[in-house]
């Protein structure tokens, strides 16, 4: 089975305990990343590696049955791991990557390897900010990721709330005018605690994200809820949708509120997520 869905949830899993990697594609998620990046100690990279090289092919193939895209973050383009990273995706077949530190300079360093494997562009650090309308449009970029704790570090910043509010928005808006799908929140760090994720994922929405990276199984659920429409959203744009074809046309006020094209279209779009 494949699946033409825009991923939702991105789940982190060690490429150093390949034996997980099957539990994370079926955990529920929309698409596993295995991190040979920060999950994986600087002396343990090598192993990792040479582990997965028995058993990506399988994996991938389990996760296509699962419909999921399976994904591998490598190293950074500026580190002594990157060649071997790269080696491995060219003759292991991996069909997606995830660029750490993505700015110009690794995007080409990658491309130049890598001419046809798309990858997701994590953006973490102030000079792939400052590089951020070219990253959005580089050829085989497939979505923008938000590495906020990075960033947070880069910056010298302590809190993840206010002072990430531009770069968030930075990244909807490149996503959006590059043609991407709207990008992928940072990750969580309160495992177990519902309501902070909830909390989280709802800001990622208001920003206008369309997914998060998750680093447990058990966040899973709580962001595809808090990803997906509430109720009255769903009856609003159930509301305006019909009564719009009913019109075939003629202008129409849905809830007291004139309704137009951009109205319409949002409610459309509540609608399909809904369905699916």
């Amino acid at each position: 089975m494949t699946t033409t869905r825009v991923p939702r949830s991105y789940l982190f899993v060690p490429a150093s305990r390949p034996e997980r990697i099957g539990k994370a594609i079926a955990a529920g998620a929309d698409a596993v990343i295995v991190d040979l990046e920060d999950a994986v100690a600087p002396d343990a990279k090598a192993a990792a590696r040479a582990g997965l090289a028995e058993p990506w092919r399988d994996l991938q193939a389990q996760a296509d049955a699962a419909g999921l895209a399976l994904l591998l973050r490598i190293n950074g383009a500026d580190t002594s791991y990157f060649a071997e990273d790269v080696g491995f995706c060219r003759t292991s077949g991996v069909r997606e990557i995830v660029l750490p530190k993505a700015d110009k300079a690794a995007l080409a360093a990658l491309r130049a390897e890598l001419p046809e494997t798309p990858c997701g562009a994590l953006l973490e650090s102030a000079a792939g900010f400052a590089d951020l309308a070219h990253v959005a449009r580089a050829p085989g970029v497939s979505r923008l990721l938000f590495g906020s704790i990075d960033l947070m570090f880069d910056l010298d910043v302590g809190d993840d709330d206010a002072p990430l509010h531009h770069f968030r928005s930075e990244l909807v808006m490149h996503s959006r005018a590059a043609g991407l799908p709207a990008p992928v929140d940072g990750v969580c760090t309160a495992i177990g605690d519902a309501d902070a994720l909830a909390a989280d994922t709802a800001r990622a929405r208001r920003f206008g994200f369309g997914a998060k990276l998750l680093i447990h199984p058990n966040q899973v659920g709580g962001v595809h809820a808090a990803l997906a429409p509430s109720a009255d959203e769903l009856a609003w744009a159930r509301r305006v949708v019909e009564q719009a074809a009913a019109a075939q046309g003629a202008a129409i006020a849905v809830d007291g509120k004139m309704v137009d094209r951009p109205v319409l279209e949002r409610a459309q779009r509540i609608v399909a997520a809904g369905a699916a």
